[in-house]
């Protein structure tokens, strides 16, 4: 019988049901009746966790004397100190009686007691630097005050039509002439212990102090200079021309947007030194006094330690760029395209190595594959310096590269890209085939290969037991060439 049925369903609960008395009565000191238990028994959710406590009981701040009243008051005075006379006279001339009036009420509305208890300053190591109460304000943290309006949203800078319209608008206030004299620089405004020093090196205060009294000069020229228009009973537009002060409050002040000279918060930041304070003398330069200003840039520093060349060597290796591709690699941004590159390098004495790079950059692509043709450079066995062992055979995907050995004089009658590889490598008397697939990228790692697996004529004498005589050096007295 099924127990699926509803007859059989309700045998079952009810044989369930009428379990002995006495597993309730084992189990009395559970409040669940015995029929919730074994119904919860035949349920396929899962029982609900439990509520997670916590490892560590709660500490309260009383038991850590952050209560104390002692405390308490003198962490309110370390912190929160009153402000004191000269504090209040400094203020005073900085903010008007009404100012005043509101920061001393703002002051006598807090109490400093609930800024300690509900407010308590962090004291670990990662604690800004300072409270904020808004009486200082940092680069870093703070954005900087404007005090200017805003710029001109439909404003856009200045092309060479706009410039050369505003700076002629500019001339027409002058009259034919130019009365000029010898101005000050910021340099005259600094201590004479910064005058040698460029302005970059020069401290904050020392600059921020330096061009405000630069821009009060130049705005005294200026006044002094309309001063005098006005008592020769001259017009402002029958002035003697513009003078310096004129020119240099053109090309500090005014705007290059085309918003009618208005000024704003935006400035040029100022120029980095030349020998940064603090750091100047902690690095060592790069460049290789060894290598008598042949790489200044560092391109080949990594290649001397990897190879142990020095530049000169480096740089009188044969290398030839035999291969370039454009493969595209397509994205859900579209295709990104790159340069692929293959290069060959060799010292023309049995060295020969390839290298194989990628780069958006056609220039980058190049330069990293001929790094890497250097640096995978490896000896290729050679017979008579000229030509190879017997005839090898190398296959790289569907590309077959054959190759023979040839007589003295034979030449190379191989592949252009084969060729390129023969002459770097050493090689004069060759002869290539290509019978299949002659895929550029494969032919050259073909070939590569070809070379890099000739046959030992010696490793095959020993593994025979034989010896391995050259005839043509017994038959010509070692004079084969």
């Amino acid at each position: 019988m099924s127990v699926a049925r509803p007859a059989a369903r309700r045998l079952v609960s009810g044989r369930l049901a009428a379990v002995p008395g006495a597993t309730c009565a084992a189990t009395a000191s559970i409040s669940s009746p015995c029929h919730q238990l074994f119904a919860h028994q035949f349920h396929s959710s899962p029982q609900l966790s439990a509520r997670r406590r916590p490892r560590f009981a709660n500490v309260r701040a009383a038991d850590m004397g952050l209560m104390d009243e002692k405390q308490i008051e003198q962490f309110t005075k370390e912190q929160f100190p009153k402000y004191t006379r000269e504090e209040m006279d400094h203020l005073r001339t900085k903010y008007s009686p009404q100012q005043m009036a509101a920061l001393e009420a703002g002051e006598a509305a807090i109490d400093t007691r609930d800024l300690t208890v509900q407010g308590r300053l962090r004291v670990d190591p990662y604690a800004m630097p300072y409270i904020d109460d808004f009486a200082e304000t940092q680069p870093i943290i703070d954005k900087r005050a404007r005090n200017k309006e805003a710029p001109d949203p439909l404003a856009k800078f200045m092309d060479m039509d706009d410039f050369t319209e505003d700076i002629v608008r500019w001339a027409d206030k002058f009259r034919e002439g130019d009365v000029t004299g010898t101005l000050k620089t910021p340099v005259d405004f600094v201590p004479d212990n910064f005058k040698n020093t460029p302005e970059g090196q020069w401290p904050g205060v020392v600059r921020e102090e330096a061009h405000k009294a630069f821009q009060n000069y130049l705005e005294a020229e200026v006044n002094k200079q309309a001063l005098a228009v006005k008592s020769d009973g001259k017009d402002a537009d029958d002035s003697d021309g513009p003078t310096d002060a004129d020119v240099l409050q053109y090309l500090l002040e005014r705007s290059g947007m085309t918003d009618n000279g208005r000024t704003t918060n935006s400035s040029l930041a100022p120029a980095l030194p030349n020998k940064v304070p603090g750091v100047s003398g902690l690095y060592k330069n790069a460049i290789d006094p060894d290598d008598k200003g042949k790489d200044d840039i560092g391109v080949y520093q990594d290649l001397k330690k990897r190879t142990g060349l020095s530049v000169h060597e480096i740089l009188r290796l044969n290398t030839k760029r035999l291969v370039v591709r454009f493969v595209a690699n397509q994205t859900r941004l579209g295709k990104v395209g790159k340069s692929s590159v293959m290069y060959v390098a060799g010292n023309g004495d049995g060295w020969l190595g390839i290298g194989e790079a990628k780069s958006t950059e056609p220039m980058i692509a190049s330069l990293k594959a001929r790094l890497l043709a250097i640096r995978n450079m490896r000896p290729i066995r050679r017979y008579e310096n000229r030509t190879i062992h017997g005839t090898v055979e190398a296959k790289v995907s569907g590309t077959i590269v054959k190759m023979s050995a040839r007589p003295p004089g034979f030449g190379l009658r191989v592949s252009h890209r084969i060729f390129f590889m023969c002459r770097a490598a050493g090689i004069t008397d060759l002869a290539a085939n290509i019978p299949r697939s002659r895929n550029p990228m494969n032919t050259v790692k073909a070939a590569y290969k070809a070379l890099c697996t000739q046959p030992d004529p010696e490793e095959m004498a020993i593994g025979r037991g034989k010896k391995l005589v050259d005839v043509r050096k017994v038959y010509y007295g070692g004079a084969v060439y």
